[in-house]
């Protein structure tokens, strides 16, 4: 029997454990440099880490605590109303996810911060695990290719600051895992179970890290088994345990496709491939580009990867299938048909090589099953550094090149080979091991810290929580009455989701899941808008406030006033056809009075004048300047079409002549000015509150109140009409938007849910699949009886290539 320290399953742990450890110090070692948060004074929060992923995960911990208003299906925070599981699904269904409800709120960002650095971790132990699971190997060699692969340009540059694409980065070795167990008929409930999970973590990017697994294991049973029949036989195993799998996460999944189909569409784009150049230069380390992959690896993986086509250890099919492998996957960043293939067949609205950690995946498995069979000798070390230098001289020639990455390119190129060489001839482990760690880590730190760099001189950021936080949330709590009415944010903005963030039930939400009929129905009440429609703004207008039973806004000092008086949740409309709105893209102030049902606006007096102690309202979607009355202060209004869209702007109280209209910059084509007339708004108001349904109740998903009997018309929800609202039992009408239904004859109570659409099918394909899975636990339960023969350790029952001698002692 093996000694403790000598047990197969033990050198896979340390391993895993070494690739953690090293991928960790990396991590914050870059970061640190970088000066960034948490090691210093500048934002990690850039783009939509910090405008979705932090508040979503704030959500998240007011769900956990208990303080949510809504639950796992419906969101009563975001935009007025909207579904929450697709959201969960996209952004918050990964097992790290929860580890947030562990600090305290106040702490968010460190919260999620932790969750990456975490998820880093556990992709590269993963990987570790993997290698030594297809080929037996030294534990420490393994590590430090797990290492590499977690700490690929992709994952430190892009994934860093999409945390729930880290989620792809470990299913990659645990889906090639699930193959592995496909391969030799072990552990198949396990294997679904995997899938199950991964796809629920991140849907997406699982798909792609699936693409990849697939190719492996095509490889894997080529090189390991004979005939047709034993090669169907695996490939068949793999698919059902995927399609178990993802037919068990199908709960989540439905509701987030249909969803999908149901948002805002985004910005639509043309692949267009990188120049060769470019491509090579991001191999290198140091290196950062929002449109190119990020291929960077260390290069002690490269150089066993380059000199893999010429290591005679090797066999030569296993040599050419594992070298074409690699190259056919990069082959296919630049090829539109595969491009699409990759990206569920949509070009990405923004960086547009996601699939790249699946390359580093790819590349790591090929050098691990060239080290498997001992270090190149010289000459293949020579031939890979060449290989190298031709890619760094290749690379020279972009301009995304950087001094500092080809020195860290080339000097960790030759401490690679002379480790490698050192271990060919039976040099000491430990010296050896520590130079290609610390090439690693200085390599990898180095891409963290120029990445930053880059990210924060080309992308938005968003502060940390600080001070500013804590005062708006504090006075949106002090302010908070739900559901006797809404609490808003409003506008400046710090984020797209700061209901999420800092508490309230506002109308402000960003998401991939934005629904288009929330997008247009703001956008003809006079809602502005970033992200191409997908991030809707508050509008800060009493005319909506009414409308949506917003009684308290945020104000631009950060003071909550007194709550304004507003009309309920649900409203009743009298009987008559269902009206609709005007040109979905033009001035919003008849498009109010609609939905408000009272004529509240009226024309200026002069051009550009409104009637003394009127309110003055600017619309200029397109408008990208400040904006004022004569007497008055300037108003930014943010207009930068299509990306950006400009709100309906209060200007003021009007004093006549003296209250023109100013525009500070050229006027912009399209504009239009109206004026508020109180007068007019708060019997508007007062009739809507006085014919109001009574008995209001709000649950996670739903909403109840009592009408009196005879009652005629319609009970309206001040909530976007999404699919998946039913009232009475059966499905709700639009209203303008709106959630509805139509009072019947006796009608007296009114009851409308919430539910995903496509829960209860996912719900039944999971059942389905459990079923199935119980099966599958029977039947392996009944192979597993006892008989005899050695129990298989992690590396398998599979063809294992032999280990050389100088690299046995290595193993503890």
């Amino acid at each position: 029997m093996s000694t403790p320290h000598r047990s197969p399953r033990r050198l896979s742990l340390r391993g895993s454990a070494l690739a953690a450890l090293t991928a960790v110090v990396a991590v914050c070692a870059g970061d640190a440099v970088a000066r960034v948060f948490p090691y210093g004074h500048r934002h990690r929060s850039i783009n939509d880490l910090g405008n979705q992923f932090v508040p979503f995960h704030a959500h998240l911990w007011d769900l956990l605590h208990g303080r949510a208003e809504g639950g796992l299906l419906f969101n009563w925070q975001s935009g007025f109303g909207t579904s929450f599981l697709p959201d969960f699904g996209t952004y918050l269904s990964s097992p790290f996810a929860v580890l947030v409800a562990l600090f305290p709120r106040e702490d968010i960002d460190l919260a999620v911060y932790v969750v990456t650095v975490l998820k880093t971790a556990a992709a590269a132990a993963a990987m570790a695990w993997l290698l030594r699971t297809q080929r037996r190997g030294p534990w420490w060699a393994a590590g430090l290719l797990g290492a590499s692969y977690a700490l690929c340009g992709w994952s430190v540059i892009e994934a860093s600051y999409n945390p729930m694409w880290l989620d792809g980065l470990i299913a990659f070795p645990l889906l090639c895992l699930t193959g592995e167990w496909a391969l030799r008929g072990r552990r198949p409930a396990a294997a679904v179970l995997v899938v199950a999970v991964c796809w629920t973590a991140n849907f997406y990017t699982a798909y792609m890290a699936t693409l990849g697994a697939a190719l492996v294991l095509l490889v894997r049973v080529v090189l390991t088994r004979e005939g047709v029949r034993a090669r169907l036989l695996v490939l068949v195993r793999g698919a059902v345990t995927v399609l178990l799998g993802i037919a068990l996460s199908a709960p989540v999944l439905v509701p987030l496709f249909l969803s999908s189909k149901q948002a805002y569409p985004g910005w639509t784009r043309q692949f267009d491939p990188v120049a060769w150049p470019d491509l090579f230069a991001r191999l290198l380390p140091a290196t950062y580009s929002f449109s190119s992959p990020a291929l960077f690896v260390g290069t002690g993986t490269l150089l066993l990867v380059a000199a893999l086509p010429f290591h005679t250890a090797v066999p030569v099919r296993t040599r050419l299938w594992w070298a074409g492998l690699t190259t056919a996957v990069l082959l296919s960043f630049q090829w539109t048909p595969t491009h699409l293939a990759w990206h569920v067949f949509a070009t990405p609205n923004g960086s547009p090589y996601r699939q790249t950690f699946v390359l580093a995946g790819v590349a790591v498995i090929a050098a691990w099953t060239g080290l498997a069979a001992g270090p190149p000798k010289p000459r293949a070390l020579a031939a890979g550094a060449a290989v190298l230098a031709a890619v760094a001289a290749a690379a020279s020639a972009s301009p995304l090149a950087t001094t500092w990455g080809i020195a860290l390119f080339c000097g960790g190129t030759a401490l690679a080979a002379a480790a490698w060489w050192s271990l060919r001839h039976r040099g000491p482990v430990l010296p050896a091991a520590g130079v290609l760690a610390l090439v690693l880590i200085g390599q990898a730190a180095a891409t963290t810290a120029f990445g930053h760099k880059g990210k924060l001189g080309g992308l938005d950021d968003y502060p940390s929580w600080g001070t500013a936080h804590t005062a708006r949330s504090a006075a949106l709590a002090g302010a908070e009455d739900w559901p006797a009415y809404r609490t808003d944010p409003s506008r400046p903005a710090l984020t797209g989701n700061d209901p999420l963030l800092l508490g309230g039930e506002g109308g402000a939400y960003y998401s991939s899941h934005t629904p288009d009929v929330f997008t247009r129905t703001m956008v003809a009440l006079g809602a502005g808008w970033t992200s191409r429609g997908r991030n809707v703004q508050s509008i800060d207008n009493p005319v909506t406030d009414a409308v949506f039973a917003v009684g308290a806004r945020l104000q631009p000092d950060g003071t909550v006033g007194r709550a304004r008086v507003v009309p309920p949740l649900l409203t009743i409309r009298p009987p008559g056809p269902v009206p609709s709105y005007g040109a979905f893209d033009g001035p919003p102030f008849a498009n109010q009075e609609l939905l408000l049902g009272a004529e509240v606006y009226e024309d200026p007096v002069a051009p550009g004048v409104c009637r003394a102690g009127t309110e003055a309202y600017l619309w200029a979607p397109e408008y990208n300047a400040t904006a004022r009355l004569a007497d008055g202060r300037a108003f930014r209004l943010n207009g930068n079409a299509p990306r950006n869209r400009a709100a309906l702007q209060p200007l003021g109280s009007s004093r006549g002549a003296s209250s023109a209209l100013v525009f500070d910059a050229p006027a912009p084509p399209r504009w239009a000015l109206s004026c508020l007339d109180r007068t007019r708004l708060d019997p508007a108001v007062a009739a809507l509150r006085a014919w109001a349904p009574t008995g209001l109740r709000v649950g996670s998903s739903s909403v109840s109140a009592t009408v009196p009997a005879g009652t005629a018309g319609r009970v309206v929800l001040s909530s976007p009409a999404i699919a998946g609202w039913s009232c009475n039992g059966r499905p709700a009408t639009p209203y303008l938007g709106l959630v509805s239904v139509p009072l019947t004859p006796g009608t007296t109570d009114i009851t409308c849910s919430f539910r995903p659409p496509g829960l209860v099918a996912g719900t039944a394909a999971a059942g389905t699949s459990l079923l199935l899975l119980a099966g599958l636990l029977a039947a392996e339960r009944r192979r597993r009886r006892p008989r005899g023969g050695r129990p298989h350790g992690p590396g398998g029952d599979g063809p294992q290539a032999a280990v050389p001698a100088e690299l046995t002692a290595a193993r503890s």
